[in-house]
Parts: C-alpha cells; sequence; structure tokens
C-alpha cells in the first residue's frame, strides 16, 4: 500500500510573534543595531499601538508592526500622504459618531438628572471640538496656506544688513527739527535777527501802555540819628 505523499509545511514566519527580529546590518554592531532599534520613534510607537490594539484584534506579530509602520514613515518622507489623510478622514467620523451617542444621552437625561445631562454634553462638545479640529488640519494638508512675505534675505553664511537710507532719513529729520527750532527763535519784527538774552533792545512806541516809566522824585528820608553818650 503506498502512502501519499503529504505537502510541505508552509513557513511559519516569525515562531516568537513577542520577539522582534531584525534584519543584520553588517555596518553596525548588535549592541549598536538594538540600541538605535530601542530609542527610535518606530518600533518605540509600533509596541505602543500592538498594545492598545490588543483588545480589539488580539496579540500581533510585533515584527510584522514594526515593519508596517516603517513602511508608512518611508511613504511619508517621500511626500505620500494618503495614509494622514485617511487616518484623519476615519478619525474625524470616529469623533463625529462619539458627538452624536454623547449628545443623545444628554437628551435622555434631560429634564430628570441635570447632573447626568451637563456631563455628557460637555462630553459631547469635546467630541465635536476634536472632529472640527480634524478637519481643520485635513483641509490645511490638501490646500495649504499661502505666505506673502514682504522681504526674504537668504544667503548662505554670514550675512550682514547696511540699512544706509533709514539712517540718512534719520540725519534729515534731525536737521529738519534743528532747522525748525532755529526759525522760532528768530524774530525779526523789531530788526532783530536773532535771539539774545543779553542784548539791549530800544523800546516800541506802538504799545504805550507798555512804555518805560518815568523817574519818580521822592523825598529823601531823613537819616536817624544815633544817639550818643555824653
Amino acid at each position: 500500500m503506498k502512502k501519499k505523499a503529504q505537502a510541505p509545511a508552509a513557513p511559519s514566519g516569525n515562531p516568537d510573534p513577542n520577539t522582534l527580529q531584525l534584519h543584520k546590518d553588517p555596518a553596525q554592531t548588535d549592541a549598536a543595531q538594538i540600541a538605535a532599534m530601542a530609542l527610535g520613534s518606530v518600533a518605540a510607537n509600533a509596541m505602543t499601538a500592538r498594545t492598545f490594539a490588543k483588545g480589539t484584534f488580539g496579540a500581533l506579530d510585533v515584527t510584522e508592526c514594526v515593519m508596517t509602520l516603517k513602511k508608512r514613515v518611508d511613504a511619508t518622507h517621500g511626500g505620500d500622504l494618503k495614509h494622514a489623510e485617511t487616518t484623519l478622514t476615519a478619525q474625524a467620523a470616529t469623533l463625529d459618531a462619539i458627538f452624536n451617542e454623547m449628545a443623545r444621552r444628554a437628551a435622555l437625561n434631560m429634564g430628570e438628572y441635570l447632573d447626568a445631562t451637563e456631563r455628557y454634553m460637555r462630553l459631547a462638545l469635546k467630541a465635536q471640538g476634536q472632529c472640527r479640529a480634524t478637519l481643520e488640519t485635513l483641509a490645511a494638508i490638501k490646500n495649504p496656506p499661502v505666505i506673502f512675505a514682504k522681504q526674504a534675505n537668504i544667503a548662505h553664511g554670514p550675512q550682514q544688513i547696511n540699512n544706509k537710507t533709514t539712517t540718512r532719513n534719520t540725519s534729515t529729520r534731525a536737521r529738519k527739527t534743528e532747522t525748525l527750532q532755529n526759525e522760532l527763535l528768530e524774530d525779526s519784527g523789531h530788526g532783530s535777527t536773532h535771539m539774545d538774552a543779553g542784548a539791549t533792545t530800544t523800546p516800541a512806541r506802538g504799545h504805550p501802555a507798555v512804555e518805560a516809566m518815568e523817574s519818580v522824585h521822592r523825598p529823601r528820608k531823613p537819616r536817624r540819628k544815633s544817639g550818643g553818650s555824653a
């Protein structure tokens, strides 16, 4: 009796889904490669995401989680933002569902349990605010804002800018101010072109009311006789 040939067993891949398998890099030592993976952002975030997803999807292969996240990071570095847009769109839909559920529960408690109504409404409005912020971020990715710059000084290495125009304008303003002050000190109405506090001026006859007064003759006060001793 002939035995049936058995099909070869399919490769099981990683024998331990909880052990991270690294591809050997000839340019690095094992210790350096492990340290780079541990201190990097990809492996750490993959471990965190795997822990949170365990309740929904069960135990995931840690190596596959790291490799999947690494591919998404490389795509983002290459300018492909499809995954980011997909994530934001899906999260906005989830936040909208949370808002509706919390708002529904607030409506059910309204009229009888005001404290529960207020708590559910606060959660609903928080979900609504996060949904709005998520959609704004998605819109900014799809249509980046345009920034208009009046002046951009770009140079390689040290750069020095001399604003000589500003200096000349400042000097001109200073000279103009000084000239105006000098003109205010000049008075040519009475034959004088410059104001001199020490000069003697001739009284004008145009205003008799303010003419100089004449001398007044007053009797001399008699001198007191000093009493002398006999």
